[in-house]
């Protein structure tokens, strides 16, 4: 599917999947250093982490506001 069709939380749960991808993928070696970037602070794996922790915030900021309920109690109009 493409982004037009998704909602949002399918939108952030993609976003989270790509960013525990680049963390396996630059995840430091036995010598602390990223096999892709070869640094010992690897901004590709620190930008990823920034996502999957404001996708987290995200999920939990939606789920503290929204209705017990959900979008299926809604009165329907007449």
């Amino acid at each position: 599917m493409t982004a037009p069709f998704l909602s949002l939380a399918q939108i952030r749960n993609r976003l989270a999947l790509t960013a525990r991808q680049i963390l396996r993928d630059h995840q430091p070696g036995t010598d602390g250093r990223c096999p892709i970037c070869r640094t010992s602070g690897c901004t590709v794996a620190a930008a990823a982490r920034d996502v999957i922790d404001t996708a987290e915030e995200v999920q939990q900021r939606s789920t503290a506001t929204q209705p017990a309920g959900g979008r299926l109690n809604r009165p329907r109009p007449s």
